[in-house]
């Protein structure tokens, strides 16, 4: 009776939930997961006679966000335009007559990040720039103002996919929208001679670029460098040890990244990170690389 109950109020309550919003999972934060039991029962967004005319269905939207500087690294509002007729994402700075950015949808996506921020409501725009990843991190006093900054920016990924791939299936397009990283974390990192000094640095790994990109800092601006993940066909493998005569600087727990060049070499806190890298790397390996 109870399943049949819930069948039923699924089927009235999220009647016409449209193909780009993010329904949260269990394991997502607290804000994506208030917003969508709000906009289910509350708002009344997706039964069958709502006729929603918020701005997020469209991928456009206007408004104030807390946005980090890259250099004084203090939050300050930035007014942001989203169009996905114009295929862009603008902000501006009270001190710039134009756009600060234009940033291509082509190449945008949007995470939450309520802990790397930090900030309950935390976003992660990235984007490319110049060959590398630019990140920008903001954040909205109002939870239901940053969740649909979040599917407005979905609705305009949305949009430039079924322009540019108007055949595909939209279960295939759904998956490519946005997406968040595979495993994200400190390690240890040595140079290509691996007699390099062990450097700290925090890494992000991007299963659907098939790129490992570190930073030297979790919020820094720019990427400092990343690492290419093949398939296991094109001679990439990874290793739960440091190769022989290599040491770590602080951390034991050695990995290292066979490429056909050349060998990454790494150094995890403990095992269990050890572990948790092995694991997330070799899935990304075991799959063959697409055209």
């Amino acid at each position: 009776m109870k399943k049949h109950g819930n069948l039923c109020a699924k089927a009235i309550y999220e009647a016409e939930v449209p193909p780009f919003y993010y329904v949260p999972q269990s394991k997502d934060c607290l804000v994506l997961r208030e917003q969508w039991i709000r906009a289910k029962y509350e708002r009344k967004e997706f039964i069958a006679t709502s006729i929603s005319h918020d701005a997020c269905t469209s991928g456009s939207r206007e408004g104030f966000l807390w946005k980090r500087g890259r250099d004084s690294k203090q939050f300050l509002p930035r007014q942001f335009i989203l169009s996905a007729r114009d295929g862009v994402l603008k902000y501006y700075t009270k001190e710039s007559k134009g756009p600060k950015a234009v940033i291509s949808i082509k190449d945008l996506n949007a995470m939450f990040q309520t802990e790397k921020i930090p900030n309950s409501h935390g976003l992660q725009i990235t984007y490319n720039e110049g060959g590398r990843t630019r990140n920008l991190f903001v954040y909205h006093e109002s939870g239901k103002e940053i969740v649909d900054w979040f599917n407005a920016i979905r609705a305009a990924r949305f949009h430039y996919l079924r322009t540019t791939f108007p055949t595909a299936p939209v279960s295939e397009l759904v998956p490519q929208i946005t997406r968040s990283y595979f495993k994200e974390g400190y390690m240890e990192k040595t140079g290509p001679t691996h007699k390099e000094v062990f450097k700290k640095r925090w890494f992000s790994l991007d299963s659907q670029e098939r790129s490992l990109i570190y930073f030297k800092d979790p919020l820094d601006a720019f990427e400092t460098g990343r690492v290419i993940i093949g398939s296991k066909e094109h001679g990439y493998e990874v290793r739960a040890s440091l190769p022989r005569g290599v040491k770590g600087r602080r951390w034991k727990a050695g990995l290292t990244i066979v490429t056909p060049k050349r060998e990454f070499v790494f150094a995890c806190e403990n095992d269990r990170e050890q572990e948790e890298w092995m694991e997330a790397l070799n899935e990304i390996i075991s799959q063959p690389m697409t055209a």
